[in-house]
C-alpha cells in the first residue's frame, strides 16, 4: 500500500467517514457508483472490488463479465451536499480484468493513454473548462414547455434570483471539494449560467466534471429546481457548450509560447497542435457532440460553432486563440469551442490531445486565420475561403467516425466499437419518432 492510499485511510478514520463511494464512468459518460464499508477499502485498494462489467454499458460482453474497480487515492473527497448525515467519501476508479490488466474499455484509461502518449513527447495537457448549464423550474411531464427559473441573460444580475444563490452554493461546494472555480456568471439564455473551472491535468479536470455535473444536479434537487446540461434544451435559446482552454507544458514551460511568434505569440508547437485538432474535427464530431441534440445547438445559431477554423477575436470560429497577457508565457493556450457539456469527458479530451499531437508529430501547418464572422459568409464565400462544415446530424457524424482509422486507434477497438453502436441505436430511435412539427405540418386543427 502506497503513502496516499495510506492517508486516505488515515483521513477516514479521523472525519469517522461512514460510507465509500466508488465513482467511475460507462462509456456513455453516466456516472456509475458503487457503495462500500471504510473497514473494506484497504482490499479495494490492494485487490480490488469485483462487479459485473456486463451489466455497465459499453463495458464488456457477458461471457466476459467479470471486472474489478481499483479506487485512485488521489482523488478522495468528502461529499458536501450530503448535509448533517453520515459523512461520505468518494474516489474515482480505474477498472480492471480480473488478470489485473488495465480495462480497455474503461473511458478513464482511454484517456490515460493519450496522457502517456504526451508525456513520451515531453508534454503534459492541461484544461480549463467553462460548463454551461440551465436551471428549470421542475416540469410537470415531458410534454409540459420548459419553464426557466429567470428570464435574464449574459451577465445580467438578478436581484434575489434563485441562481445567484445557487452559484454561491455551488462554487462552495467545488471549493470545498479541492475544484477550484475561476468565476461564474449568467450566461445568454433565460436560466442559464456558466461555471469556470480552474486549469488542472486533463484527468483531474476530467474527475472534475463528473464531479461537478452530479454536484450540480444535486443543488438543484435540493432547492427544487432540475438542472440539465443539455446541449440545445429550447428552440430559439441560447445552446449550452463546454469550451475549453487547452495547453501543453514541457515541465514548467508552457510549450504554446513563443514571444517572437508573429501568431499571436503562439509557438510553432501551439500553430500544429491546432492545425491537428482542425484536421480531425469532422472524424471526432461523433464524441465531443455525441446526442442527437448535440447539432440542434451547433447549427441552431446563438454562436455555436459549425465550422471547422480558426481565429483569433473570432467567437464564430471552432478553435480561438484567445487574448492573455503578453507578460504571462504560462497563459498561452488555446479555446476549442464545440464540445457540449454532455459529453464524456474522458473519451471528449482524449480524442482532441490526440487530435493535437497528431498535429505536432506530422508538423502540419496552420491554416490561414478566418477574420470573418463566418456566420454571415454565403457556402460560395466558405467554400472559396476553404472553411468545411461540421457535421448537421449525428448521422452524418456517426458516417466520419466509422470511416476513422484515426480514432479507432484512439478509443481501442473496444470503445469505438460501442460508440458506434450505442449512437446508431439513437439515431433509429430518434428517426423513428413523429414530432409536434411534423404533426402541425399534415394536419389541420
Amino acid at each position: 500500500m502506497d503513502s496516499a492510499q495510506e492517508d486516505v485511510l488515515q483521513k477516514i478514520a479521523e472525519l469517522g467517514v461512514q460510507f465509500i463511494r466508488l465513482w467511475f464512468t460507462d462509456v456513455s459518460g453516466s456516472l456509475k457508483s458503487v457503495a462500500i464499508d471504510p473497514a473494506e477499502l484497504e482490499d479495494a485498494f490492494n485487490e480490488g472490488i469485483g462487479f459485473d462489467g456486463s451489466a455497465i454499458e459499453g463495458f464488456t460482453r457477458v461471457y466476459e463479465s467479470d471486472m474489478l474497480l481499483r479506487p485512485d487515492a488521489s482523488t478522495f473527497q468528502i461529499l458536501p451536499w450530503r448535509g448533517e448525515d453520515a459523512e461520505v467519501g468518494r474516489m474515482f476508479c480505474d477498472v480492471y480484468t480480473p488478470d489485473l490488466q488495465p480495462a480497455r474499455s474503461d473511458p478513464r484509461r482511454v484517456l490515460e493513454r493519450q496522457l502517456e502518449r504526451a508525456a513520451n513527447l515531453g508534454f503534459t495537457f492541461n484544461i480549463h473548462p467553462e460548463i454551461e448549464f440551465y436551471l428549470l423550474q421542475p416540469p410537470t411531464s415531458l410534454d409540459a414547455p420548459l419553464r426557466p427559473i429567470d428570464n435574464a441573460s449574459y451577465f445580467d444580475h438578478v436581484p434575489n434570483g434563485g441562481d445567484n444563490s445557487f452559484r454561491r452554493r455551488a462554487v462552495a461546494m467545488l471549493e470545498e471539494m479541492g475544484i477550484s472555480v475561476e468565476f461564474s456568471h449568467h450566461e445568454n439564455g433565460p436560466g442559464q449560467n456558466e461555471i469556470d473551472l480552474r486549469a488542472s491535468d486533463a484527468l483531474t479536470g476530467s474527475d472534475n466534471i463528473m464531479t461537478f455535473r452530479i454536484l450540480i444536479e444535486e443543488i438543484a434537487m435540493q432547492d427544487d429546481m432540475v438542472a440539465t446540461f443539455m446541449p440545445k434544451p429550447m428552440a430559439g435559446e441560447a445552446g449550452s457548450g463546454m469550451h475549453t482552454h487547452m495547453s501543453l507544458f514541457e515541465g514548467e514551460h508552457n510549450a504554446f509560447y513563443d514571444g517572437a511568434s508573429d501568431i499571436y505569440q503562439l509557438s510553432a508547437t501551439g500553430q500544429a497542435f491546432t492545425a491537428g485538432l482542425l484536421a480531425h474535427a469532422r472524424e471526432y464530431s461523433a464524441v465531443v457532440n455525441q446526442h442527437v441534440n448535440s447539432y440542434k445547438r451547433l447549427w441552431g445559431g446563438s454562436e455555436a460553432p459549425s465550422y471547422i477554423c480558426w481565429g483569433h477575436n473570432n467567437r464564430s470560429a471552432l478553435v480561438r486563440v484567445p487574448l492573455y497577457k503578453p507578460e504571462k508565457a504560462g497563459d498561452a493556450r488555446i479555446e476549442y469551442r464545440g464540445t457540449d457539456p454532455a459529453a464524456n469527458p474522458y473519451l471528449a479530451y482524449a480524442a482532441l490531445l490526440a487530435a493535437g499531437l497528431d498535429g505536432i508529430e506530422k508538423e502540419m501547418k496552420l491554416p490561414l486565420e478566418t477574420e470573418d464572422d463566418v456566420w454571415r459568409l454565403s457556402d460560395k464565400e466558405r467554400r472559396a475561403q476553404g472553411i468545411p462544415a461540421l457535421p448537421l446530424t449525428l448521422e452524418e457524424a456517426l458516417s466520419e467516425l466509422r470511416q476513422s482509422e484515426f480514432m479507432a486507434k484512439v478509443l481501442g477497438e473496444e470503445v469505438f466499437s460501442y460508440v458506434l453502436r450505442n449512437k446508431e441505436r439513437e439515431w433509429r430511435e430518434y428517426s423513428a419518432q413523429i414530432t409536434r412539427g411534423e404533426l402541425a405540418k399534415f394536419l389541420r386543427v
